[in-house]
């Protein structure tokens, strides 16, 4: 990718790559010349290699590879990796179902808001970090956020309460599913587990940490990741206030 010099590009402005955006391929194909691939193509290759090799693997080079284009003329598209992050963020979004009903039940709708992002980020591991250098919406963004603001119309509150709220919940689920996906990285350690477990055992029989030794023997939850995001989410939800 190109070294950002910390100049403003016309990738960077909102309205000109989501609104006005038109590479130098699509003005020849105006004058007869089919362009040999679309910002579509570079974004579906860039989420291909996110996907199944992380953000670290998304280069230029690597995504002109993968369209059989030269790398510099994936540039009128993308200007830089920031701009790439953007567009592949919102191609997945695309995946978000936007016009699904809603019950008219806030907090039911809200929780299923918060599962759909789930099960997203987890179909995308890159995503919830991907996430925190954002700088724009995109327009499927945009339609899943306005889907999330319906649901959140019952409670009565005004635009700015329920921005933050969608915008706590989506934090919410990206630091989840980023702790989701390391578990399940360590339980493919089983030793591991199990000297932490050791220890934890150890640590709360020393007299010293009374409320722990409480804690931890206290009637076991279900572990599943489904069963501990609901039991998270519910609690972060049935917290929201309506004033």
């Amino acid at each position: 990718m190109r070294e950002d010099d910390g100049t403003d590009t016309p990738g960077r402005d909102p309205h000109q790559l989501w609104l006005n955006h038109q590479p130098q391929s699509q003005a020849r194909a105006r004058r007869g010349r089919k362009p040999a691939f679309t910002r579509e193509a570079i974004t579906t290759a860039a989420v291909a290699l996110a996907d199944t090799e992380g953000l670290e693997a998304v280069t230029m080079r690597r995504v002109a590879a993968q369209v059989g284009a030269g790398v510099m003329s994936l540039y009128s598209y993308a200007p830089d990796k920031d701009t790439l992050l953007e567009l592949m963020i919102d191609h997945v979004s695309g995946e978000l179902p936007a016009s699904a009903t809603l019950t008219g039940d806030w907090r039911t709708d809200l929780k299923t808001v918060a599962h759909l992002q789930r099960a997203n980020m987890l179909r995308h591991p890159w995503l919830p970090a991907a996430l925190s250098t954002r700088r724009s919406l995109g327009p499927n963004t945009l339609a899943f956020l306005e889907h999330a603001l319906a649901a959140l119309r019952p409670t009565g509150l005004d635009g700015a309460a329920k921005l933050e709220i969608f915008a706590q919940l989506t934090a919410f689920v990206a630091g989840h599913v980023t702790h989701e996906l390391t578990q399940a990285a360590a339980a493919d350690s089983p030793d591991r587990a199990a000297a932490e477990a050791r220890y934890l055992a150890t640590v709360a029989a020393d007299g010293h940490h009374p409320e722990l030794a409480e804690a931890l023997a206290a009637p076991a939850r279900p572990l599943t990741p489904e069963a501990t995001f609901a039991r998270f989410l519910n609690r972060l939800i049935d917290g929201v206030g309506t004033d």
